[in-house]
Formats: structure tokens, C-alpha cells, sequence
């Protein structure tokens, strides 16, 4: 199994342009929390389980993926995940299904669309196109950088 490093050293490599970088501060978090809200619309036996139950399975089973790569990404993506998915509740509650799901359609859109600009300056495809597990990584790189500016040594 490759370890947590091993991903990021290899999702850096297909991202050292500053441009591409920023980019990806801005589009990455769109995605991850429209993925959640899309999941969170598919309906679910309301007798049985809430709205956003398939949201939060994706969850937990990203944390299921994290955890043994890297205990501390794991713990702070879930913190991550439990966030937006609080947040994609309140929406839900506000608006409901369908307002939401077209909304984060657009999100998704819009936000993939600057991913590729980034790619395209970067002169680098993106790396889900060569393992689609990457598509997991980009989360982690980012918090992983933001953990170092927030001062912390260890977090991989």
C-alpha cells in the first residue's frame, strides 16, 4: 500500500505552477463539498434512514481510505467532512432537494472548469487521470498545507 507521502509527493509533482496551486485553493473545497451535496439529494427511506445518509456513508468510507495512510489527514479531512455536511444540512433544510442538487451541479461545473484552466497552465493533466484515487488526494494536499502554515511539523 503507498503511504500518505507517497500520494502527496506524487499529486506535487503534477502541481508545482503557483497558478495551478491557487486554483486548486479555490476549486478543490467546491468539489468536495458539491460531491457531498449531490449525495446528500439522492433520496433515502425517510422510515429508515434521514437525507444525507448516502453523503455520509461516502464519508465515512473516505475516512476508512484515509485512516490507515495517515491517522492525522484522516481525523482532520472527517472534521472536514463533518463540517460540510453540517453546512450541506442547513442548505438542505433551507432550499431542499432539488434547489440544492442544481445548485451544487453548478458548483461542481463551474469549479472543474477552473481545474482544467489550472491543468492547462500547468501544462500537466490532472493526476485522477492516471489513478483515479487521486481524485482522494487533493483534499488531503490541501490540508496538509494549510496544517504547516498553521504551524504544525507533523502532519502526515
Amino acid at each position: 500500500m503507498r503511504s500518505m507521502q507517497d500520494w502527496i509527493d506524487g499529486y506535487n509533482a503534477d502541481h508545482r505552477n503557483p497558478t495551478n496551486q491557487v486554483l486548486h485553493w479555490f476549486c478543490v473545497p467546491p468539489i468536495l463539498w458539491s460531491v457531498i451535496a449531490l449525495l446528500w439529494t439522492i433520496p433515502v427511506p425517510l422510515s429508515v434512514l434521514r437525507p444525507g445518509a448516502w453523503a455520509v456513508l461516502v464519508m465515512v468510507l473516505g475516512f476508512y481510505w484515509y485512516w490507515p495512510r495517515s491517522h492525522r489527514l484522516a481525523v482532520g479531512l472527517l472534521s472536514v467532512f463533518a463540517a460540510l455536511g453540517l453546512f450541506t444540512n442547513f442548505l438542505y433544510d433551507r432550499l431542499g432537494a432539488a434547489p440544492l442538487g442544481y445548485f451544487a451541479v453548478g458548483v461542481f461545473v463551474v469549479a472543474w472548469i477552473g481545474q482544467f484552466i489550472g491543468h492547462k497552465v500547468e501544462g500537466r493533466k490532472p493526476s485522477f487521470l492516471t489513478d483515479l484515487s487521486y481524485l482522494l488526494i487533493g483534499p488531503a494536499w490541501l490540508l496538509s498545507k494549510l496544517l504547516r502554515k498553521l504551524g504544525f511539523k507533523q502532519v502526515i
